[in-house]
């Protein structure tokens, strides 16, 4: 057996091919350009990979609802080439195989969920913090899919106090996570690339108090029973003790659990599968979509 695993990602679209263990066996990048440009480079590299399934983690908006006319199609997103293009059935029609699809970071908790760091739990968290700033939810074993699906980066924050641009800088709304947190709203805010910033730069304490009251929500909404950050803002590892102290600060003692006590320790964490959760989470898909 052989699987295919699609990132479809903003910028570069990255395709592997895995055998029924999960072994990477060819991996190739392709820039994200128009879908007349990019799906025939893609298709042409399943033809010659050929896949039994194929499974997409896909940048958003999706239409996940498998009753609707256009299930697995991108929505309103801000790359407008890609608006309203239905992926999965160009896939399915082009490949001839099974294909299920879910978005990026859905992808990403899943593999996580059952392969990485919240394995042998029945629920977890993941959120990516980079350019953007996105959430995958896992109750019960399975991704959330609701009205449409969580959209974690566009919460609405609390300003932190020394923040000079508390509006933030989402297109859409202020104040939300992804507009005051992500990489891009870090090196606006600093007039500095977040990756140069210094671990005593005032950027990191705004950014660790936005981060923890994400942490605090997601704790009193759902009860995630881990909480997973990646993303290249998250490779800045002295970030997680501080997200972990504030968290804490904000539960404010309300909850009485021996996660808490020990200070989140091995609560609030990095990927288990380190920069391989979205591939495995895509493969993990591939084989859903297969048994299905």
């Amino acid at each position: 057996m052989r699987f295919g695993a699609l990132e479809a990602g903003g910028t570069k679209m990255v395709l592997s091919l895995l055998d029924e263990n999960g072994t990477m066996l060819e991996r190739c990048s392709i820039p994200t350009e128009t879908p007349e440009i990019t799906m025939p480079a893609m298709i042409d590299f399943f033809r010659a990979h050929p896949v039994d399934a194929l499974g997409i983690g896909c940048f958003g908006p999706l239409d996940l609802n498998p009753q609707s006319p256009t299930y697995g199609s991108i929505t309103a997103t801000p790359k407008l080439a890609w608006r309203n293009y239905p992926i999965l059935r160009e896939f399915e029609k082009a490949l001839g195989i099974p294909v299920k699809i879910d978005t990026d970071v859905n992808g990403a908790a899943l593999a996580e969920a059952r392969l990485g760091a919240a394995k042998g739990l029945g629920s977890c968290l993941y959120v990516t913090i980079g350019t953007g700033i996105g959430g995958g939810v896992i109750i019960a074993g399975q991704p959330v899919h609701g009205l449409v699906h969580p959209e974690v980066g566009h919460q609405v924050m609390m300003a932190a106090a020394n923040d000079p641009t508390p509006d933030g800088f989402c297109p859409y709304h202020k104040h939300c996570l992804e507009g005051l947190a992500a990489g891009p709203a870090i090196g606006k805010r600093w007039n500095t690339p977040a990756p140069e910033l210094p671990p005593e730069h005032p950027a990191w304490d705004v950014e660790t108090t936005y981060l923890a009251q994400m942490c605090h929500n997601a704790i009193m909404s759902f009860s995630p029973e881990k909480i997973i950050l990646g993303g290249g803002v998250m490779q800045q590892m002295f970030l997680f003790p501080i997200i972990r102290r504030k968290t804490v600060e904000l539960l404010s003692g309300y909850l009485c659990h021996e996660v808490v006590e020990r200070g989140l320790e091995d609560y609030i964490v990095p990927p288990g599968l380190g920069v391989n959760s979205g591939v495995m989470g895509a493969f993990l898909l591939a084989k859903e979509a297969l048994e299905a």
